[in-house]
This record gives structure tokens, C-alpha cells and sequence, in this order.
């Protein structure tokens, strides 16, 4: 069967790709071994921020006594409640995406596993798929480091089906995805140890946030234990009992649940590509150019697969990348991109382009301007005094290098310092800016009237 394009996998950017191919009279297979919509609508983004939300409601409840607001009685988390509600909402999108990509007369929806037998030809099936461009976007899944093997672990994904609140959750690693987990079943009722084998939580984070964030979490009764090393485990006296080295000292740790939050890896292994020449890298990521085209000519990698951002965001830019050089004028590039994200904690860090550590290596000749949430009026006012607030300056150009903010609300306005970023003005346009007051970002015009040199 032969076709314009082959699309492997329906995450962020597969769909948005055929949608628009189909729309420019293209006629494309769009092929899936699992559930429609990738990660971010089955086990990440949607699910995720949907507990995150449950979870605040609960501790809003439970610690609103200092605004005045005084709740007589229990405060009952019902996770089988919090589940169904997620359920609902994973169900509508898949559902959603399902009748666009079935009832688009130029697109067709194939279920099973692709795989490669030369540079223009995938198998699903036992039945052979040709055509002259093909793109993988087969995302990621979790890594699971040696020393699990024994024990029943949990994943960001299986840990989403439970209907019942752990006991007493261990979760292995300090990343993004670890802290959102910990902090949420916290706040659920179970009681949270976090390991992580780094002298600091979020390690590509510079220190004082990653030592603030610890902090902020030992105050919610999360025991964080850093410098863990020889993490394994294994079923005892039925628990888990989880082993490790931590600062010299041997610990033998038992919970009734353990989440592997150790990084991920991409789904690149078992699809044939060794049929064709397309490169990976150590890591088995595929490597791709600046239009996120492989080693081979006709095929491209979007999404997690290539290792190029790994978020739902850099995803569906990479759609827009490739679908400018099929159809629009203008041309985008992956070098076009300034890294950005944010960890779903609460109070949220978010993170644009460069932090100190990062400017400093590179030998930039910086400033920062910074302010302490606790200096910011309307955090006072809500109660939400966590947190601080850098951006870094570049002193030759004074355009912004980066920003990194840990606030109340910070997923929200270090947009502000994003759309900067991409007008490539310099800083003093936000600092001469009016902004609204009371809100926190009102304090970004007025923390960049005075930027000091990052080494002070």
C-alpha cells in the first residue's frame, strides 16, 4: 500500500503533521501500536496536572487556617474518585483524536506495531506500508536502572492506575517527574521518601533552587535523602524493602510502594531501524538537522524520540518545524528554540535558556537581577512566600539569557520573559514596561531596574 507519508505514532506532533498533509491533498498512514494521543494525553501531561489539581484542593483544605478559614472535620482524599475523573478526561481526548484522524478521507489510521524494512517501507501486521517520506514520533518510556528486578516497581504510567493511597510511597530519583509524584501523594496522605544518588533535587537546576525545593518539601514531612548510591530493592515480610547507600551510611528502607522516577528513554529499540541508516546516538536517541531530518534523506524523527526536548511543547513545535519546510513560507528551525519547561511542584519552577551554572561555564560576561518571593506583595497577600525570582542578562548585548523563577505562579509569567527572548530585544523593554499591580509579575520590571554582576 502506497502513500505520500508515513506517520509512526499519534503523540503531539503526528496528528497536527497528518492533519495539515491531508488538508494540503496528501494521502497519509498514521500508524499506532498503543493508545491514541502519546504520552501527554495517556500518562503524562493530562493525568498529571489533573492530580496535581486534586492534590492542592487537599492541601488548600487542610492549611488554610493562618488566612482564616477554619474546616471543621476530616478532610478525605478519595483516589478512585481522583481517578475517574482523569479516566473521563483521557477518554474524551483519545476519543477526540480518533474521530479526526477516521474521518479524514486522506488519512488512515492504522492499529499495531511498525516496523522497518527499508528506508521507504514499514510492516504493521504482516502487511507492508510504502511511501516516499516517512516520520517517527514514537516518543519515550521509562528507564529502569538494574536492581528492580525482584519487586513489583510502579511507573509515571502504572502508578496512575492505582485506585487506593500508598502507605508509604519510596520514589527513586530527584527529577521533575519524581517531585511531582512525591509532592502529590504527600499531600494525598501517604507518607513519602525520596532518594535521588545527586547532591541536589532537579540537577540542572542551579543549587539554590534544588536546596529550596528540599527544603519546601521537608516542611510538607517528605523525607528526602540525597547522595544515594546502590539503590536496589526486594519483597520482604510483604513490603517493599529498598536498599541503599546514602552519605556513608547503609539504609534499609521498607514502603508498601516504590516508583521508579529515573529519567526515560526513547522507543527507538526493536523497529527496525537498522534496515535503514538512520543514526542514534550512545543514548539511542535519533540524531537529526536543524529541520529534524535523520541521516537518511526522506525520513524524520519528531518529538521525544530525537532528544531534542522531550516535553509536550518542543513536540508540537517540531511539528511546526517540519510542516513549515512541506507547506508554509517561512521557514522554522530546531536552532530557532530556547529551551523552556516547567516542574509542576508547587510552588512551580520554571526555567527559560541559561542558568548561572550554564553562563558561567561558558564564560558569558553576565548579570542578574533577582527578588525573593517573600519581598513580593502580592505573594504576601495570598500567603505564598516560597520561592525566588533570577533572570541573567548578558552585559555586551543586554539582551536576556535566561531566566529561572520558583514561585506562586511562576509557570505563568516566565512567558513574559520567553516572548522577550523571542522579540530579541533587550532587557530594558521589560524593565521600562507598566505592568499590573497587585501581581507578581509587576516585580520583573522592578527587579531589572538594578542588575548585578552574576559573581557578586
Amino acid at each position: 500500500m502506497k502513500f505520500d507519508a508515513i506517520i509512526i505514532g499519534t503523540g503531539q506532533a503526528g496528528p497536527s503533521l497528518a492533519a495539515s498533509m491531508a488538508k494540503n491533498d496528501w494521502k497519509v498512514a498514521i500508524i499506532e501500536k498503543g493508545n491514541l494521543g502519546g504520552t501527554c494525553v495517556n500518562v503524562g501531561c493530562t493525568p498529571t496536572k489533573a492530580y496535581v489539581a486534586s492534590a492542592r484542593r487537599a492541601y488548600i483544605a487542610k492549611n488554610s487556617a493562618e488566612l482564616g478559614i477554619e474546616v471543621n472535620g476530616d478532610i478525605k482524599v478519595n483516589l478512585k474518585t481522583i481517578k475517574e475523573r482523569k479516566d473521563k478526561m483521557i477518554t474524551d481526548s483519545r476519543n477526540g483524536l480518533e474521530k479526526m484522524l477516521e474521518n479524514n478521507k486522506n488519512i488512515q489510521l492504522i492499529r499495531g506495531k511498525a516496523s522497518f524494512l527499508n528506508k521507504h517501507a514499514v510492516e504493521v501486521e504482516g502487511t507492508t506500508y510504502e511511501a516516499d517520506k516517512i516520520y517517527i514520533n514514537v516518543g519515550g518510556k521509562p528507564r529502569i536502572p538494574d536492581g528492580f528486578n525482584e519487586v513489583d516497581y510502579l511507573t509515571n504510567e502504572s502508578i496512575l492506575e492505582l485506585e487506593e493511597i500508598p502507605e508509604h510511597l519510596i520514589i527513586v530519583g530527584g527529577g521533575y517527574i519524581g517531585l511531582e509524584f512525591g509532592q502529590m501523594f504527600r499531600r494525598f496522605g501517604s507518607k513519602v521518601t525520596m532518594l535521588d544518588r545527586g547532591d541536589q533535587l532537579l540537577k540542572k537546576e542551579d543549587s539554590e533552587f534544588g536546596k529550596t525545593i528540599e527544603e519546601i518539601f521537608k516542611d510538607e514531612g517528605i523525607d528526602v535523602r540525597l547522595n544515594s548510591e546502590c539503590i536496589s530493592a526486594k519483597n520482604k515480610e510483604g513490603k517493599i524493602e529498598v536498599s541503599v547507600s546514602c552519605e556513608g551510611d547503609k539504609l534499609n528502607i521498607q514502603g508498601s510502594h516504590l516508583l521508579v522516577a529515573a529519567g526515560r528513554i526513547p522507543n527507538t529499540s526493536n523497529m527496525g531501524l537498522e534496515n535503514t541508516d538512520v543514526s542514534l546516538d550512545d543514548r539511542g536517541y535519533i540524531k537529526v538537522n536543524d529541520q529534524l531530518q535523520t541521516s537518511v534523506s526522506n525520513i524524520w524523527a519528531l518529538g521525544d524520540c530525537n532528544g531534542k526536548g522531550a516535553f509536550t511543547h518542543t513536540a508540537f513545535n517540531d511539528f511546526q518545524i517540519v510542516n513549515s519546510h512541506l507547506f508554509e513560507d517561512k521557514k522554522r528551525k530546531l536552532s530557532d528554540r530556547f529551551t523552556c519547561y516547567a516542574a509542576f511542584i508547587d510552588p512551580p519552577l520554571a526555567r527559560v535558556g541559561l542558568n548561572a551554572k550554564e553562563i558561567q561555564k561558558a564564560g558569558i560576561k553576565a548579570k542578574v537581577a533577582s527578588r525573593p518571593m517573600e519581598k513580593i506583595a502580592r505573594a504576601k497577600e495570598m500567603g505564598e512566600t516560597l520561592g525566588m525570582l533570577k533572570i541573567y542578562i548578558e552585559e555586551n548585548t543586554k539582551k536576556i539569557l535566561g531566566a529561572t523563577f520558583l514561585g506562586t505562579g511562576a509557570d505563568e509569567y516566565i512567558h513574559t520573559v520567553i516572548d522577550q527572548m523571542y522579540a530579541g530585544q533587550q532587557f530594558t523593554v521589560i524593565r521600562d514596561a507598566v505592568h499590573i499591580h497587585p501581581t507578581v509579575s509587576e516585580l520583573i520590571p522592578t527587579m531589572l531596574e538594578n542588575p548585578k554582576s552574576i559573581e557578586e
